[in-house]
């Protein structure tokens, strides 16, 4: 399985009145560890771009587990676990100190033609050659 790992540190403007990271900032951080993924095979958003496709979130569930805190290292995980059709992409964030599993996620993402703005019912063909080429 593909996978890519990030640490992020949390600023405390990610934070809501409570002093925990507001609900809303978790995407962003799936988003970071889903670009270092992408990255992973040469395919960012600008290489999906030049190819014709843009991949929207079409799907994002999150399970809050613990909370993430002022300061608070935490590492966040991006495994992708299928491709075909589209692409499904399991998260998971850790406290980096102790290892505690603080949230749970997962998007799921499609490729759509920049020109037609069609949406496709397979990945395009240079993802597939992409991962298939990734050791």
């Amino acid at each position: 399985m593909l996978e890519a790992e990030v640490t992020i540190t949390v600023p405390f403007h990610d934070l809501d009145p409570m002093g925990v990271v507001w609900h809303g900032n978790y995407a962003r951080y799936l988003e970071i560890a889903r670009c270092a993924l992408l990255e992973r095979i040469d395919y960012n958003y600008p290489r999906m771009g030049e190819e014709g496709f843009a991949w929207p979130v079409v799907e994002m569930r999150i399970k809050y587990v613990g909370p993430l805190r002022f300061g608070q290292q935490a590492k966040v995980t991006a495994r992708l676990v299928s491709w075909e059709n589209g692409m499904k992409i399991d998260y998971l964030i850790h406290d980096a100190a102790s290892g505690a599993l603080l949230t749970r996620a997962r998007t799921f993402q499609v490729p759509v033609s920049l020109a037609t703005g069609e949406m496709s019912l397979e990945s395009p063909p240079e993802l597939l050659r992409r991962l298939k080429d990734t050791p």
